[in-house]
């Protein structure tokens, strides 16, 4: 963008001041800092705040954002020469069995993700943390660069620092609204008045519900209560720290009872998660008043003692210096949650120019405010923000109840061992598949994604288990690879490989994109031609301009101005509404219409050696194309039922994904189980669908693909029209070609054939981690666990390896992708798919 736009940023605290340092350090000038808080103490959550800056987390964009923190602290320095960051580390103890088997998988976390770290005896532990009661501690993590972020101070700092090149601070002057024309941002309204703004991003931390009200964006956040504690001096402390806040030993972290620690001079600062869920509205705190002090500030509720007494306990008995003192102070501070734990930044879908950064704790705060920099600089974060994109839930997820409800429950999960299959508890059954009854009645186990009731796999099918051919059988798995997990899997696949299978793909988001400009609109922004005769349908992807996938899009051309693009997710669907949204302004012959028809369509594929048997009993027209060498989209009839027949296949068998309207969902399915019976057609369930898609080399976008990879290092470069020119990412791909991909994405296999991976776990080439795993699975068709992992592009097909799971090294060789029918002799065209 344009750096002499004016851009006013809503929030002084600590996102809101980084961003501001992160905008003038790229150049840009003409920058409004609002506050509604005095500039000393704004009294938001970074005023509070205990500074801990924990960089190890299963999200790898989260670790980035946690590192760069660290960096940037590290490297703010106050008149004193003292920094804005102390690296006392971090210790995570354990004092079960099963937190010290997760704390390895931390540590494989770390390894990935290239944090130093290591798991700790009890006595290292005792080494690190002399005050620890040796009775319960079994081990332990540490974390040499964690630290505490001086997250006040840095506040001032960056306000000086940016002052000095121009940037302009107003506190004590609430925000009231937001001026809008034709669909941007025109300014920011104050009690003062107007402020003439290009750009707006709230960075208001947990104010932010009430400035995206004031432009009609639902921002699916939720303030929540959080217990901290200082003690009185601990006399066996006394003099070892700097007062007030001085320390020297690692942030304590006692994930097991939902407990913190951290010292404040020869005082104890205790944090606590284990109360229950206290909500807050922020619009019930008043306006922030003209003086506000460390102990008065809107952020910072009243004491609720009693919910704090276990916790009390619990601390004396973790660290015994502890009863040397007592509570002296304590308050409930605010904290922003969301219903993923998951930060929120981007651009709202309908007003240009209003951007969000949201739900954002201090310990990612610089990682968060460079990636909204380089949004608004360059249009890219360098770091994949798609568990963090604004628009990432659907709009049933951003209702105030669920956000409520699932914040709530985030609160109490923020210390737990959490499975990365393991399905939200509530709420339940918000979206449903029209044939949700006949999935119950085969026995469905469901587990849940977006909303979406989805199944894993069918008890009907556990019968087959006594015919599995002894190749087929399903291996012994560990006790963590075991959970939400079935060996009726092995048997769906076994009858998708060498019958026909039934899958539900209606959760899989479906768009219509309509209008003169359809063919302008998606020939401009992915990389197929798309520009075929109705009836045709292309496997493409969306590139941002430098090259980095945005998704992978299929295409099918259903009439001259019509498609149906089967898409990723919300975030899709913004952005494809966005650019219809320019184009019809730019050209109105050329106008163009996105719609959602996920809810009122439905979708079953059916794929196996005997699907055509079924198509051919249950349609007059030829489904027996051979091979399927060109997909196609036609319209038909089974059953009596209008429907689109898409030749495509995810999952390397031949087959079709039949495409009606929901309410003739039912009749749809009754019509083809019936006529699949007497062929050994069977229902299949989302679990043998991810194995027996990893097995035909079918990447998963958010997981095997983001836009930190091209097309090249996912291995889709077959998926680029040759000769095709004018497309967003076209010159950083031309680019691109002219050098060797410094990784790739490779399939791996496990050497022993049975010992499972889950994904995130580190590879490591000759003893050295140089990659991560992106998806696992156990390929069923091949007999052994396989893998996605990116991989320094000199890594070859017959290379030995290891994958670290739970700190043991499994042996497994990079293979030839795909493992299952690599010479396409039973189907000579399968896309690459992301829908599960």
């Amino acid at each position: 963008m344009d750096p002499s736009r004016s851009v006013v940023i809503i929030g002084a605290g600590i996102v809101g001041t980084n961003l501001a340092d992160e905008l003038v350090s790229r150049g840009w000038a003409n920058i409004t800092v609002v506050e509604q808080g005095p500039l000393d103490i704004p009294g938001g959550s970074t005023s509070h705040a205990p500074g801990l800056v924990f960089q190890t987390n299963p999200s790898r964009s989260m670790s980035q954002f946690a590192q760069y923190t660290v960096e940037k602290l590290s490297s703010l320095l106050g008149s004193d020469g003292e920094s804005c960051f102390n690296p006392v580390g971090g210790l995570e103890i354990a004092t079960t069995t099963e937190r010290l088997e997760e704390l390895k998988r931390k540590n494989g976390w770390a390894a990935s993700w290239g944090i130093d770290t290591r798991v700790l005896s009890k006595e290292e532990c005792l080494e690190v943390y002399p005050l620890l009661n040796r009775d319960i501690v079994l081990g332990g993590l540490h974390i040499p660069s964690d630290g505490l972020a001086l997250a006040a101070r840095a506040v001032q700092l960056l306000m000086e620092r940016t002052r000095r090149v121009g940037v302009h601070y107003l506190g004590s002057t609430p925000v009231t609204g937001i001026e809008q024309s034709d669909g941007r941002v025109t300014g920011v309204v104050t009690p003062n008045g107007s402020i003439q703004a290009d750009i707006i991003i709230s960075c208001a931390g947990f104010w932010g519900v009430e400035v995206g009200a004031m432009v009609g964006l639902p921002v699916p956040l939720q303030p929540m209560a959080h217990q901290y504690v200082k003690t009185s001096p601990v006399a066996s402390q006394e003099g070892k720290n700097s007062l007030p806040n001085g320390a020297k030993l690692p942030i304590l972290r006692y994930q097991d009872q939902d407990l913190y620690y951290r010292e404040h001079g020869d005082r104890y600062g205790i944090g606590y998660y284990g109360h229950r869920p206290m909500p807050v509205v922020a619009a019930s705190l008043g306006p922030t008043p003209n003086h506000v002090d460390e102990r008065n500030m809107p952020s910072r509720l009243e004491f609720t003692p009693e919910e704090f007494g276990p916790a009390w306990k619990l601390s004396q008995e973790l660290l015994p210096v502890l009863r040397e003192s007592t509570m002296a102070e304590g308050f409930n501070g605010i904290l922003s949650f969301t219903p993923d734990g998951g930060p929120l930044i981007g651009q709202s879908p309908t007003l240009d120019g209003f951007y969000v950064a949201e739900a954002v704790w201090v310990t990612h705060s610089a990682g968060v405010a460079r990636a909204m920099a380089e949004i608004l600089t360059v249009g890219k974060s360098r770091v994949d923000l798609s568990g963090c994109e604004l628009s990432r839930f659907e709009e049933v997820q951003t209702s105030p109840g669920y956000v409520q409800e699932t914040s709530s429950q985030d609160f109490v999960e923020v210390y737990d061992i959490i499975h990365p299959f393991q399905p939200r508890e509530s709420p339940r059954n918000l979206r449903v598949s029209p044939l949700y009854a006949r999935q119950c009645d085969l026995g469905a186990y469901f587990l849940e994604t977006g909303g979406w009731e989805r199944p894993e796999w069918y008890e009907a099918n556990a019968a087959l288990l006594k015919s599995l051919p002894a190749r087929w059988q399903p291996v012994q798995r560990d006790a963590w690879s075991s959970r939400y997990y079935s060996p009726i899997a092995a048997a769906e696949a076994w009858k998708t490989r060498t019958a026909a299978a039934l899958f539900d793909m209606t959760a899989s988001r479906r768009l219509e994109v309509s209008g003169p400009g359809a063919v302008d609109l998606l020939q401009r922004l992915t990389t197929g031609d798309v520009s075929k005769a109705p009836g045709t349908v292309t496997y493409t992807l969306l590139l941002d301009k430098h090259g980095g996938i945005l998704s992978d899009l299929t295409l099918a051309r259903l009439y001259e101005h019509v498609f149906q693009v089967s898409a990723n997710g919300h975030t899709d669907l913004v952005y494809l509404s966005r650019e219809a949204r320019k184009q019809t302004k730019t050209n109105s012959d050329k106008h163009v219409q996105v719609r959602d028809i996920t809810g009122g369509t439905c979708c079953l594929g059916i794929w196996g050696p005997r699907s055509r048997d079924v198509m051919a009993a249950v349609s007059t027209d030829d489904f027996t194309q051979k091979g399927l060498a060109q997909p196609r989209v036609k319209k038909s009839f089974i059953g009596g039922i209008p429907v689109w027949v898409m030749s495509v296949s995810e999952v390397g068998e031949i087959g079709w994904e039949i495409h009606t309207s929901a309410e003739c969902a039912l009749r749809l399915w009754d019509t083809l189980w019936q006529a699949g019976q007497p062929h050994g057609m069977i229902a299949a369930g989302r679990h043998a669908f991810y194995a027996l898609r990893l097995e035909k080399g079918v990447r998963l976008w958010g997981t095997d693909m983001t836009t930190e990879h091209n097309p090249y290092e996912a291995g889709l470069e077959h998926v680029i029209q040759p000769g095709k020119e004018g497309f967003v990412g076209q010159a950083a791909l031309q680019e691109a070609s002219t050098r060797r991909p410094n990784r790739r994405l490779r399939c791996l296999t496990v050497d022993d054939g049975q010992s499972m991976v889950m994904g995130k776990e580190p590879v490591y080439v000759s003893g050295r981690a140089v990659g991560y795993v992106t998806s696992a699975a156990f390929g069923y068709s091949v007999g052994r666990p396989i893998a996605f992992a990116y991989l320094p592009g000199s890594v070859s097909v017959g290379d030995a390896v290891e994958i670290e799971y739970f700190g043991r090294r499994i042996g497994a060789t990079v293979a030839r992708d795909p493992v299952y029918d690599p010479q396409m002799s039973r189907l000579k065209v399968v896309r690459g798919d992301h829908r599960l």
